[in-house]
């Protein structure tokens, strides 16, 4: 038995779904804030990193919280990189949308059989059901990491193979389309997919189509080793934690990106870079009041009347979040150096801006 088969038994009981569609947020643990302005807020909540929060066209908070570095005193900056993890996906989603357009696929109900016959139960798998997470696909990540951690390399094949391997031993964890679970298998096959169907590396076409066009100039496949010139470091509770393999996020987390670039995107995403027949596609329809549910790449949670669309991500060292708010013409780009591991303070600042600004 190989190293990485003993790893993929033992912890294959370690994947466990970390977000659950149409389920009322936890925000038991989130604490009680009375904030004035949405800056009290960040504040109030020891936020460090760059946000970005306007509201009918107007800037509620521009500002950086904290050192980008605290060994340089760099300051946080609207044109320094930050790791935005799975916010990532929204990229790779669009780059999906994007074959779309280019005729490499004619329907996101594609099944993965119609790509790679040898994949186990492809056939009923579809596209769509990658991207909102529906698929029943286990996630890589916990395995993949410990074995990393152990000296074992993976490139993005070596996962796609992880990824069959752990599903011709242990099966999906649901039939597809009949449950929803976060699984960042999702997207590494999403972006291979792409490679394959464009002849062009992922990122080179996530450039081509998406980067270029709307001249964000600094956002980029991340590297194991920042520079700390350019990129903010990344906190763990006070140590420096910043190194990532890097080939382990490939997809569903491996870019770096600016608040500056992250704020181009999202308002682009919120104008008119999808169609209004994308839209209708991509955002999760007819979520209850108090309820999240996944999309083809982004989130959407109902708050009476309000809606917010978005994504977060979070990677060693970092977390991260960008979304809108139709009805106020409202944009939120969070890039934190300060790693969470619980989410706390993106879910606090959710609540708190559907609670007491965009209502």
């Amino acid at each position: 038995m190989t190293i990485l088969h003993k790893l993929l038994m033992v912890f294959i009981i370690a994947i466990v779904m970390l977000f659950t569609s149409c389920s009322t947020d936890d925000d038991n643990n989130t604490p009680s804030i009375n904030y004035t302005t949405a800056e009290n807020l960040l504040t109030d909540i020891n936020f460090q990193g760059y946000a970005i929060i306007t509201k009918n066209g107007n800037d509620l908070v521009r500002q950086g919280f904290g050192l980008a570095n605290e060994n340089t005193a760099l300051p946080q900056d609207y044109e320094l990189a930050y790791r935005i993890g799975s916010v990532s996906k929204t990229l790779t989603a669009a780059a999906i949308v994007q074959l779309k357009r280019d005729g490499y696929i004619d329907s996101f109900n594609h099944t993965l059989d119609e790509f790679d016959p040898e994949f186990p139960l492809g056939n009923q798998i579809s596209i769509a059901q990658l991207l909102s997470h529906q698929s029943g696909i286990p996630d890589y990540q916990f395995v993949v990491q410990d074995a990393a951690a152990q000296g074992n390399f993976f490139d993005e094949e070596d996962i796609y193979e992880v990824i069959i391997e752990i599903i011709t031993e242990n099966g999906l964890n649901f039939t597809p389309g009949e449950g929803k679970q976060y699984s960042n298998s999702n997207y590494l096959i999403g972006a291979l997919l792409v490679e394959e169907l464009t002849n062009m590396s992922y990122h080179e076409y996530i450039q081509q189509n998406i980067l270029n066009p709307l001249q964000m100039t600094n956002t980029y496949r991340g590297t194991d080793h920042i520079n700390s010139n350019t990129h903010a470091e990344g906190y763990n509770n006070g140590n420096v934690n910043s190194v990532y393999p890097m080939n382990l996020a490939f997809g569903a987390g491996d870019f770096s990106s600016t608040p500056k670039d992250m704020e181009t995107w999202t308002n682009a995403v919120k104008t008119n870079w999808f169609t209004t027949a994308e839209k209708d596609e991509i955002f999760a329809q007819d979520v209850p009041s108090g309820y999240v549910d996944f999309g083809l790449g982004w989130f959407t949670t109902q708050e009476g009347n309000t809606t917010l669309y978005w994504h977060g991500g979070d990677i060693d060292g970092y977390w991260s979040m960008i979304g809108f708010v139709p009805e106020y013409n409202a944009t939120i780009v969070l890039l934190s150096n300060q790693q969470d591991d619980s989410g706390e303070q993106r879910n606090t600042i959710i609540q708190q801006l559907l609670t007491n600004e965009f209502n």
